[in-house]
């Protein structure tokens, strides 16, 4: 006999109840993305005219001085909670002198911003050198042709303190050098910028997903690749590990980067982080969706939205995206 409705042994535990309808999804919703948690990466090269797109990246541009600006009250009118500044300077040379120049293009980009949105968003400054030196590595090299670690943190707290003069509120040091955390803390206190948080790149992977960034930032290494440095994609306790030393060095904020193929790190961090916790959606996932979109294969928005909730569940209390801005209109 088939079981009735008023059966016993009928379900009475029905997880669909709290799915009926918008509204009730959105008061049962276990994560949430608002605006504030949104951090816009941006790209500003010097001697630039115009913007110039970013083929790899569509919608995404190299930005001159006024466009970054227009883009930057866009994102604060939007409610975007940060921007993450990255430069292309004209000349580069095997230090990266350009990084820590008072008037180069980060620093003269970091002081309009900081006139004109600096009590509405957090302006953020990415602090390496692939995208300054001549050989697209993040410091300078030894003889050897690997990167010297420690002539690097000495570039480092350099470029800390030129950025935090030039108004940024937080550094982020992207370069995965040991003690760079330590390094860059002492030199941006012994310049009195002590109240200066740094957001380190604390489990930064050397990943394939960054391809289109190379393009934009014009940081590709010459020679080589970063896996000497950057994390293995196949370790876990590394991050870990990584994270644990950053904080203890004074990292105020630790980052993963990429997000979504390691959401499991994410997590973990998450959970063992004493301090918050981004994640940095990267070049490669942009242009993923992007393409795919472009395509017809998949609801651009939907998939947007989706990704970006699936970093806060994983834990992501902050989300780098090229979206920021346009997530954020959604959102509101």
């Amino acid at each position: 006999m088939n079981a009735s409705h008023n059966d016993a042994a009928f379900p009475v535990v029905r997880p669909r109840r709290l799915r009926r309808g918008r509204a009730l999804r959105r008061l049962v919703a276990e994560s949430r993305v608002l605006p504030e948690n949104l951090i816009l990466p941006m790209f500003v090269k010097e001697g630039l005219s115009e913007p110039v797109a970013i083929s790899s990246m569509p919608g995404q541009v190299q930005h001159t001085r006024d466009s970054l600006r227009k883009a930057a009250h866009e994102a604060v009118t939007a409610g975007v909670g940060g921007l993450m500044l990255f430069g292309v300077p004209g000349h580069k040379d095997e230090r990266g002198t350009a990084a820590d120049d008072p008037e180069g293009i980060v620093q003269v980009a970091l002081r309009d911003l900081d006139a004109e949105v600096g009590g509405d968003i957090v302006i953020m400054a990415d602090l390496c050198l692939c995208e300054y030196t001549d050989h697209g590595h993040c410091g300078p090299l030894r003889p050897d042709g690997h990167v010297d670690n420690d002539l690097t943190l000495e570039r480092y707290a350099s470029i800390a303190v030129a950025q935090a003069e030039a108004g940024a509120a937080v550094v982020a040091p992207s370069g995965m050098m040991d003690g760079q955390v330590a390094a860059i803390r002492a030199g941006l206190d012994r310049a009195g910028h002590d109240q200066v948080p740094i957001l380190a790149y604390a489990a930064k992977y050397a990943s394939a997903f960054y391809g289109p960034f190379r393009e934009a930032a014009e940081g590709a290494p010459m020679f080589g690749d970063r896996s000497g440095y950057q994390q293995d994609p196949a370790n876990a306790r590394e991050a870990l590990r990584e994270v644990a030393l950053d904080v203890a060095e004074g990292a105020d904020m630790v980052m993963v980067k990429p997000g979504l193929a390691y959401l499991d790190i994410v997590a973990k961090v998450a959970e063992a982080s004493p301090v918050p916790v981004s994640a940095y959606q990267v070049s490669g996932e942009y242009a993923m969706i992007e393409a795919a979109a472009e395509r017809g294969w998949l609801d651009r928005e939907r998939v947007i939205m989706e990704t970006l909730t699936s970093y806060r569940r994983a834990g992501a209390e902050q989300i780098l995206t090229y979206w920021a801005t346009e997530a954020a209109r959604l959102l509101r």
